[in-house]
């Protein structure tokens, strides 16, 4: 298979603009099946701006987006969740006192009976949530317990279990790792690398962490101000190299200098 036929999603020359202001400038873009891509930038790079056109909340003004080498232009994120692009946003979308099965099938419950009838078959969504938690090695005591009470990086990744199940094929996770420890980041980078490596999806990790990028990566974008300051494999980047474009360009002596000046 080669790189091109492996792209879920490409973009090409991605621009958007909001009145007098040009958000994103350029922006070329290819997400692969099992890779995991990285983009980074500070606050006011174009990273929420990017996601938001990728996962169909913004359309592009200007450029091509691909999805399976067909050019797309989407009115709603459904139309894009039909095509399995999926987004995990920092504010989950989860019911903190929902037991943690409910909440894995929130919005999409299975039923059985007809008519009158017709319940919530609450034993399948309970076993479906148990093997598909077990699928991606997430292990929880209790699936009855709130959602609410468990540790933010194990809410994470049911969260993206559950977008996993339900077919996405891209995963767009928007700072995951952003209000967790180290030890739940860790958990959270662990099932990044498991969603692409064993389930072959496309993994969008946004992140303003140039060490939790390089620990799962696979190719890596900086934005600054709109624009691409970089875009490499992970063949042919260091992690100083990383660290260096999310300076500015200016290194950490420099960052060193401004903090003890």
């Amino acid at each position: 298979m080669t790189q091109t036929e492996s792209a879920i999603i490409q973009l090409k020359d991605i621009g958007k603009s909001y009145g007098n202001i040009s958000a994103l400038r350029g922006v070329n873009l290819t997400v692969r099946q099992g890779e995991v891509t990285c983009i980074l930038g500070d606050n006011g790079a174009g990273k929420s701006t990017l996601i938001s056109i990728i996962s169909g909340l913004f359309a592009h003004d200007v450029g091509e987006y691909l999805v399976d080498g067909q050019p797309r232009r989407f009115a709603s994120p459904r139309e894009a969740l039909d095509l399995g692009i999926a987004a995990v946003y920092q504010t989950l979308a989860l019911v903190p006192m929902l037991p943690v099965w409910r909440n894995f099938f929130l919005g999409s419950e299975l039923q059985k009976g007809h008519g009158i009838f017709r319940r919530l078959d609450t034993d399948a969504m309970f076993a479906v949530t148990n093997d598909e938690l077990h699928r991606m090695g997430i292990d929880l005591e209790n699936l009855e317990q709130p959602v609410g009470t468990l540790s933010g990086g194990q809410r994470q990744v049911v969260a993206i279990a559950r977008a996993v199940h339900f077919g996405a094929r891209v995963l767009i996770l928007d700072e995951p790792t952003a209000a967790l420890g180290v030890a739940q980041s860790g958990l959270v980078l662990r099932y990044i690398v498991q969603a692409a490596r064993d389930q072959g999806i496309g993994v969008i990790f946004i992140t303003h962490n140039p060490h939790h990028a390089f620990l799962v990566g696979d190719h890596f974008m900086v934005l600054a101000r709109g624009e691409v300051d970089l875009d490499k494999p992970r063949s042919e980047l260091t992690l100083e190299n990383l660290m260096f474009h999310m300076a500015g360009g200016r290194g950490l002596s420099a960052l060193q200098h401004e903090i003890h000046s």
